[in-house]
């Protein structure tokens, strides 16, 4: 068996998207965590080898930041042994790895965008976890686009959208931390974004020759900046406006109508977790830019795009 691109972890936020995204570009075999055990690096290389792929995207992570603290065996095998095992079979069968990672590899000192070659520093064990899953790519060395997200949000699954919408049919004032600064990006642009470069390598001709001139890592985020506290607001003014029929909106809130009246901004110290935060987690997108000619919306169009989508919210 054999197939042009292997998507792993389609259920994913990301990964959902992708599906649609990456079907127009070749044959596409789609893997849920069911079909594949991601910490099971024996598995991971089996199933590589029996469909011997031109692409491999991995689109799935482990992604709970709290929770990780306490879980770092989990984490690390997911978000570090499992991409190297991909990128190591990917080496020998001469395929490129598409892989994303986080803005919780850095600290989140900065005041101004975060460069793809700016100093790493993770503030816990999702962001350490996540950067070494980055260095194990690089260190495998086969062709690679290791592309840089953040604040990620869909209209299904679970993520700070949904959350937000839930408890404003539930409370009249929310607090939400005012004094973290990023750029929300909805994950079908990070797909359709992901696709575009992907499309725009595949045109070129050259296969191989292509991506692995185009290694390296990318930032791909919406453009602007706001804070979570800004982003709640936005949130609450999309939702007075949409209609309570739409199918992601009706499941997110159970059929309940927004009773929210204001948001209160809270600073992080208020609100503790087990994990640290980056304060700062805007990431420049120029480079992403300059090489593919690809750019994401303002975070605030991608928003407003987000409520016309009609799915069902479910998994």
């Amino acid at each position: 068996m054999s197939a042009g691109i292997l998507l792993i972890g389609k259920n994913g936020q990301v990964g959902h998207e992708l599906q649609h995204f990456l079907e127009p570009l070749g044959e596409l075999v789609s893997l849920d965590r069911q079909a594949l055990d991601l910490g099971s690096t024996n598995e991971i290389r089996r199933i590589i080898r029996e469909i011997q792929p031109l692409i491999i995207v991995n689109a799935a992570a482990y992604t709970a930041v709290d929770k990780a603290e306490s879980d770092q065996e989990a984490a690390h095998a997911i978000n570090a042994e499992a991409p190297r095992a991909m990128a190591e079979e990917a080496k020998k069968l001469g395929a490129a790895v598409v892989h994303y990672s986080t803005d919780y590899v850095f600290d989140g000192s900065k005041t101004s965008p975060y460069l793809e070659t700016d100093r790493t520093d993770p503030l816990g064990a999702y962001g350490q976890t996540k950067l070494e899953g980055e260095q194990a790519i690089r260190e495998s060395g086969p062709a690679h686009l290791i592309f840089r997200t953040a604040w990620v949000y869909s209209t299904r699954g679970r993520n700070f959208l949904l959350t937000m919408l839930r408890l404003a049919s539930e409370r009249q004032e929310l607090r939400v931390v005012r004094d973290q600064i990023g750029a929300p990006t909805w994950c079908r642009e990070i797909a359709r974004g992901t696709a575009a470069v992907l499309k725009a390598l595949l045109d070129r001709g050259n296969g191989p020759q292509a991506f692995a001139a185009a290694s390296g890592t990318y930032h791909i985020t919406a453009g602007g900046a706001t804070s979570w506290y800004e982003f709640a607001q936005a949130i609450l003014d999309e939702a007075r406006s949409a209609s309570p029929d739409l199918p992601w909106f009706a499941a997110a809130t159970q059929g309940r109508k927004i009773v929210a009246e204001r948001v209160i901004p809270i600073t992080t110290d208020q609100y503790p977790t087990p994990a640290r935060r980056p304060a700062y987690s805007v990431l420049s997108n120029a480079l992403l830019n300059r090489t593919f000619g690809v750019r994401l919306p303002d975070w605030r169009e991608e928003l407003h795009a987000a409520f016309a989508e009609q799915g069902t919210g479910s998994d």
